[in-house]
């Protein structure tokens, strides 16, 4: 399976409103694959026409080498999906629920038992295998969704904002386990996320999308340098600050706004590996340095270059670990209850 997800002129409307509007993609085998983008961008309708929860108005998609529509039944076997609407029963335990999970993909009892331990463990949740879901924090219930999305070993994983609405650690905890799984398992993870660390962290390659469109897609660090160079601000005397400024900007790149009247900031057009002749040019003028910051382009600068906006609310982070996380538009079109890879 070198494409386990294909997409070609994917389309969904939702009468006048178009939420997915021609969306192209390759994800490799192996590879964990960004989707980043602001609410209401389209990522999660995306996402549900790919695990066959929506029904495309347009296009055509393959997972697991299976079309989304004409082989629906073999799609849901061949994958695990987290979405961020988490509906776990409260009242079940989660051995319960892995045992449950395990019986709709037709996994024999003392199997499901093996399982469930083994995901259990693999999550950080065998002290509270036993404890009713209703109890668990958060990020609990976040990895135990995690784990039911585990238990036939999907050859796809389909995470849908996996994070939003944990706290700090809680969301680095799920990294961990998710870039676990991908160099354990080879695991193809589909990752969707409007935080922009989380993608430059996770993802091999991103696609942004935004108003339904794809409008950049690379590596990280293509897309990054593709922005421009990165940006130097230092502070020198006051007494060397104009020559400092003239020769710096002349020799290494274009000078930039600056932080403060007293900073000089210029592009490195030779990179961040240019630094050291930046402090070899300042000790030949006699410069004293008092203070110097590299700052490289980020995914929110990529994203600004793409559509003219900033990805507002992309690096804030809620520290309620029990927030299931925040409401999506209309747009992404939340219909039905959650379903997982597998079952009908």
């Amino acid at each position: 399976m070198s494409l386990p997800i294909q997409a070609a002129g994917l389309r969904r409307s939702f009468g006048d409103l178009v939420a997915v509007d021609g969306v192209d993609l390759e994800v490799r085998e192996g590879e964990i694959f960004g989707f980043l983008g602001p609410n209401g961008a389209g990522k999660s309708t995306t996402v549900r026409m790919l695990t066959t929860l929506l029904r495309p108005t347009g296009g055509w998609a393959r997972v697991a080498g299976h079309d989304v529509v004409t082989d629906a039944d073999l799609v849901r076997r061949s994958i695990g999906v987290a979405l961020q609407d988490a509906a776990i029963d409260p009242l079940m335990t989660g051995n319960e629920l892995l045992r449950l999970q395990a019986t709709l993909h037709g996994i024999g009892r003392i199997e499901a038992k093996r399982r469930g331990a083994e995901l259990l463990e693999r999550v950080g949740l065998t002290a509270a295998g036993d404890r009713r879901v209703g109890g668990y924090s958060g990020g609990m219930r976040r990895r135990l969704d995690l784990a039911l999305s585990l238990v036939h070993a999907p050859a796809v994983l389909f995470l849908d904002e996996p994070t939003t609405g944990l706290d700090p650690m809680s969301r680095i905890a799920l990294w961990e386990e998710v870039r676990s799984l991908n160099a354990e398992n080879g695991t193809t993870v589909l990752l969707t996320t409007q935080y922009l660390e989380e993608a430059d962290q996770l993802a091999g390659r991103i696609a942004i999308i935004d108003r339904g469109r794809i409008v950049s897609e690379g590596t990280p660090q293509t897309l990054k340098a593709q922005v421009g160079a990165p940006t130097l601000v230092l502070r020198v005397d006051a007494g060397h600050r104009d020559e400092a400024r003239a020769v710096l900007s002349g020799r290494f790149g274009t000078e930039r706004p600056a932080p403060t009247p007293e900073a000089i900031a210029v592009g490195l057009d030779g990179g961040a590996g240019a630094v050291a002749d930046v402090v070899r040019v300042l000790d030949e003028l006699g410069a004293e340095l008092e203070a110097m910051e590299l700052h490289e382009p980020s995914l929110d600068d990529v994203f600004a270059e793409a559509t003219g906006r900033r990805l507002e609310g992309a690096e804030e982070a809620t520290t309620d670990g029990d927030d299931e996380g925040g409401t999506e538009p209309a747009a992404e079109g939340r219909r039905g209850r959650r379903r997982r890879g597998g079952t009908s």
